[in-house]
Protein backbone atom coordinates (compact mmCIF):
# COMPACT_ATOMS: atom_id res chain seq x y z
CA UNK A 1 0.00 0.00 0.00
CA UNK A 2 1.42 3.34 -0.97
CA UNK A 3 1.05 6.00 1.72
CA UNK A 4 2.52 9.43 2.33
CA UNK A 5 3.14 10.37 5.96
CA UNK A 6 4.92 13.16 7.78
CA UNK A 7 7.41 11.72 10.25
CA UNK A 8 9.58 13.52 12.77
CA UNK A 9 13.03 13.70 11.14
CA UNK A 10 15.01 13.24 14.34
CA UNK A 11 12.85 10.27 15.34
CA UNK A 12 13.42 8.62 11.97
CA UNK A 13 17.14 9.31 12.15
CA UNK A 14 17.30 7.77 15.63
CA UNK A 15 15.29 4.75 14.50
CA UNK A 16 17.55 4.13 11.53
CA UNK A 17 20.72 4.61 13.56
CA UNK A 18 19.66 2.44 16.50
CA UNK A 19 18.17 -0.35 14.39
CA UNK A 20 20.81 -0.51 11.70
CA UNK A 21 18.08 -0.51 9.08
CA UNK A 22 18.96 1.15 5.78
CA UNK A 23 15.69 2.65 4.58
CA UNK A 24 12.82 4.62 6.03
CA UNK A 25 10.44 2.03 4.61
CA UNK A 26 12.25 -0.73 6.53
CA UNK A 27 12.12 1.31 9.73
CA UNK A 28 8.41 1.98 9.37
CA UNK A 29 7.64 -1.68 8.63
CA UNK A 30 9.73 -2.81 11.60
CA UNK A 31 7.91 -0.35 13.84
CA UNK A 32 4.51 -1.49 12.64
CA UNK A 33 5.42 -5.16 13.15
CA UNK A 34 6.64 -4.38 16.66
CA UNK A 35 3.43 -2.49 17.44
CA UNK A 36 1.26 -5.38 16.25
CA UNK A 37 3.35 -7.90 18.20
CA UNK A 38 3.20 -5.78 21.35
CA UNK A 39 -0.58 -5.37 21.14
CA UNK A 40 -1.09 -9.12 20.57
CA UNK A 41 1.07 -9.92 23.57
CA UNK A 42 -0.88 -7.46 25.68
CA UNK A 43 -4.09 -9.34 24.87
CA UNK A 44 -2.59 -12.51 26.34
CA UNK A 45 -2.98 -10.92 29.79
CA UNK A 46 -6.73 -11.43 29.43
CA UNK A 47 -6.16 -15.19 29.81
CA UNK A 48 -4.42 -14.90 33.18
CA UNK A 49 -6.06 -17.31 35.61
CA UNK A 50 -8.45 -18.66 32.97
CA UNK A 51 -6.40 -21.49 31.49
CA UNK A 52 -6.01 -24.86 33.17
CA UNK A 53 -2.51 -26.31 33.41
CA UNK A 54 -2.13 -30.01 32.63
CA UNK A 55 1.25 -31.58 33.23
CA UNK A 56 3.95 -32.42 35.74
CA UNK A 57 6.51 -29.64 36.15
CA UNK A 58 8.93 -31.78 38.13
CA UNK A 59 8.97 -34.34 35.32
CA UNK A 60 9.28 -31.68 32.65
CA UNK A 61 12.27 -30.09 34.37
CA UNK A 62 14.44 -33.20 34.02
CA UNK A 63 16.86 -33.70 31.13
CA UNK A 64 15.39 -37.12 30.41
CA UNK A 65 11.94 -35.68 29.71
CA UNK A 66 13.36 -32.92 27.52
CA UNK A 67 15.50 -35.23 25.44
CA UNK A 68 12.82 -37.88 24.99
CA UNK A 69 10.02 -35.45 24.10
CA UNK A 70 12.10 -33.22 21.84
CA UNK A 71 14.09 -36.04 20.25
CA UNK A 72 17.54 -34.86 21.34
CA UNK A 73 20.37 -37.12 22.37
Amino acid sequence: MRTNVVINDSLMESALKSSGLKTKKDAIEAGLKLLVKFKRQAKIKNYRGKLKWVGNLDEMRTDIYTHEKVGRK
